[in-house]
């Protein structure tokens, strides 16, 4: 699962190649690998979408790879040399997460001495994850609303609109029904992000995938400490 996130955390650059790796395996630089039916299937829909400039809601558990299924639509994607720019809502509170987003003007808050662009502003014409979408905040989750429905919205401190262009992709390991049976979801919303869903499977129910996600793990560390990578005992698989 570290591993996994790590590759999450890497820089989206440029289009994805896609190499084919033993038994017939499918790999792609962003750390996608397919050997399995449900992620070759899954794979084949993320190829069918990415240039479809539209939403994409990413459901899993935690460590299931949404970060790398994110990276790869954006690569494959028409913005694909913009920015892709990745937010965990469940790491920040409602006041900072609001600003991370969509900025705020010199003098919003204490505190606030100089003005700050938001993440929204910074990847205009890009791809922003909102990962962990259920925790954002049922206030913010308003704010977000408006900027799916046009494409515009307001600094912190400021009544002055900025118009954005940003494909979002959300993602979270919560069951949005649930979320939103609790109220703690605003069903508008997702109806806004559920234009195209795509649901990744645990590795417990892929495990043929399990020797081509260490192959893959094994070349990218050894690469980063640049040393030749260790052969792995069949044992082991």
């Amino acid at each position: 699962t570290n591993t996994v996130r790590s590759l999450d955390r890497m820089v989206c650059r440029g289009k994805s190649h896609e190499p084919q790796t033993q038994a017939g395996a499918t790999k792609t630089e962003s750390g996608f690998v397919a050997v399995s039916p449900i992620m070759k299937d899954i794979h084949t829909q993320i190829h069918q979408i990415a240039d479809f400039d539209i939403p994409v809601l990413l459901l899993g558990e935690s460590g299931t790879g949404k970060g790398v299924v994110a990276c790869m639509i954006h690569q494959l994607s028409s913005r694909a040399a913009q920015r892709f720019v990745k937010l965990n809502c469940a790491a920040l509170p409602s006041e900072l997460l609001e600003s991370e987003l969509f900025g705020y003007e010199a003098g919003a808050f204490t505190g606030a001495t100089k003005a700050k662009v938001g993440k929204f502003e910074a990847c205009h014409r890009g791809t922003i994850l909102l990962d962990e979408i259920a925790e954002m905040p049922i206030a913010l989750q308003a704010k977000l609303l408006h900027v799916l429905q046009d494409g515009e919205f307001s600094r912190l401190g400021s009544f002055t609109p900025t118009q954005v262009d940003v494909r979002v992709i959300a993602s979270t390991n919560i069951k949005i029904s649930q979320a939103i049976a609790s109220g703690t979801f605003r069903r508008d919303l997702y109806y806004r992000l559920n234009v195209y869903t795509i649901c990744l499977p645990p590795l417990r129910e892929r495990r043929e995938d399990i020797p081509g996600l260490l192959d893959h793990f094994i070349a990218y560390w050894s690469e980063q400490i640049s040393r030749s990578p260790l052969p792995v005992s069949q044992a082991i698989l």
